[in-house]
């Protein structure tokens, strides 16, 4: 039977995007998941990307419960079409993806990264990276030739795992840095169900932290970055006040976003955190999404400041060409904190090389470094930035195409008064690169736009207060509630 890429999303209810391929677990079968690894491989064999038969295909996955079926169909799949599937583990997808760059193959990651454990999904590296906008389309329009006996209940067995992908991951970091970097911090890791939630551990043990596992949980537990749980805020909390840690620190499930507290428990949201880590880099080009904290271009310190629609592979294609512009010190981030770099950036007197995908340990070493290196807590340093606050929120269980029509509501700025007029102000701009971003004559800011990578709606604003940015948060989800009806 033959199925091109395009149909098998209306077909599976399985979406393909940038971020891979991702939807219900029970919808995820083996047929579905085996055509999508087929589709990609073939595409990379068409692009030159792949030359002969034999190559390896890295594969890796997090912590959900349905991961470990999925990794078997993908292996599968890379192993009928003549390569050698090689069983990486649970390990983060930077991991897996760092392997791939390193030894030119392909990397395949199984998870669906902050969404509930009843989905999932498969993002595909190509040898060189993140696949962008046009690989995806160029995948999509693949045919795929599948033999539907190859299917039964059992599912397909994972080769024999491979631990060199997670060794080399834990040694790009204790490698470059030195290993008494941390000495004297006190950090405590909410592990929860993160798959990088040991490596966590030998990492910053291994820099000299004194590190306190915090939070393990044996069920999953969708943390979301860019959303965080009111009750992980009470944790980090009380955490900080119990054992007086400099620094909290954490993952979404696949361990490529970061979470990173102050002294006092406070999370700093992710897109602060990208200024101060790219601070201690010495960035000269930073790339970042629209809905990203302005705080960056009032800050000064960097000579290069771009802004892209919302989505890594966005943020790596402005990288890109920040290098092709002769930028030497090229880093992206993302507001769910996602840290990417396209450049090596010396530290502490070695090179760390460039990982052009999320990472969730460079951030946060590089804040608590930072931090160090000012003699300040980070608290402090956050409280040197100029002063604007953003928030975010989202309604769950949204179709993106009951959250385009809200949109569509807002096609003329005499709407957008007539529903957050009386909240927020006059309208001063627009700025459409990635669903409505609105600025009022306040320079308050409120930004929509449907997900990417999952059925929900999302919410951004921006203040100079935190007290009025949350106000201005609950009320724009009030108002948005209201017309989702």
């Amino acid at each position: 039977m033959k199925i091109k890429i395009n149909d098998l999303m209306d077909q599976s209810g399985v979406k393909f995007g940038t971020s891979g391929a991702r939807g219900l677990a029970v919808e995820m079968t083996d047929p579905v998941c085996y055509t999508y690894t087929k589709g990609f491989l073939q595409y990379l064999e068409k692009s030159g990307e792949l030359k002969k038969a034999g190559e390896t295909v890295a594969i890796a996955g997090d912590l959900r419960p349905s991961t470990g079926r999925i990794m078997g169909a993908v292996a599968k799949a890379a192993s009928d079409m003549g390569y050698i599937p090689l069983n990486c583990g649970r390990i983060p997808s930077p991991a897996v993806a760092l392997y791939g760059i390193e030894n030119g193959c392909p990397a395949i990651m199984v998870t669906g990264s902050h969404i509930p454990s009843d989905r999932n999904g498969i993002k595909f590296n190509k040898c060189t990276g993140e696949i962008l906008k046009y690989d995806e389309e160029q995948i999509r329009e693949q045919v795929v030739e599948v033999d539907e006996s190859l299917f039964g209940e059992e599912g397909f067995e994972l080769p024999e795992e491979n631990i060199d992908a997670r060794i080399n991951y834990v040694n790009r970091y204790l490698k470059a840095f030195p290993e008494d970097c941390l000495n004297g911090k006190k950090v405590g890791i909410y592990q929860h169900s993160a798959v990088g939630r040991d490596i966590l551990i030998e990492i910053f043990s291994g820099l000299g932290a004194d590190v306190t596992p915090l939070g393990f949980s044996t069920e999953f537990i969708p943390v979301d970055t860019e959303a965080i749980r009111e009750e992980d805020v009470q944790l980090a909390k009380e955490w900080s006040e119990e054992n007086g840690f400099d620094v909290i620190l954490s993952t979404d499930g696949d361990s490529d976003r970061p979470l990173i507290s102050d002294e006092n428990g406070v999370w700093l949201r992710g897109d602060v955190a990208g200024i101060l880590a790219a601070k201690y880099l010495g960035a000269d080009s930073v790339s970042t999404p629209v809905s990203c904290n302005t705080a960056l271009e009032k800050c000064g310190w960097f000579a290069d400041v771009r802004r892209t629609k919302i989505g890594s592979p966005f943020v790596v294609a402005s990288m890109i060409d920040a290098s092709c512009c002769g930028r030497k010190g090229v880093i992206g981030y993302e507001a769910n904190g996602g840290f990417l770099t396209n450049s090596d950036f010396p530290v502490g007197g070695k090179i760390l090389r460039a990982l052009p995908t999320r990472d969730a340990v460079l951030p946060v070493l590089s804040i608590i470094l930072l931090s160090i290196k000012e003699g300040k807590p980070i608290s402090k340093l956050l409280a040197d930035l100029p002063q604007r606050f953003t928030a975010s929120d989202r309604i769950q269980n949204f179709p993106t195409e009951e959250s385009r029509k809200i949109l569509e509501q807002f096609e003329a700025v005499s709407a957008i008064e007539a529903a957050f007029g009386d909240a927020f102000g006059k309208v001063k701009s627009l700025d459409r690169t990635d669903g409505l971003r609105v600025t009022f004559e306040s320079q308050e800011v409120l930004h929509m736009r449907p997900s990417g990578n999952a059925p929900e709606f999302r919410c951004y604003n921006e203040a100079d207060s935190e007290a009025r940015v949350i106000e201005m948060q609950k009320t724009a989800m009030e108002i948005l509630l209201k017309l989702k009806g």
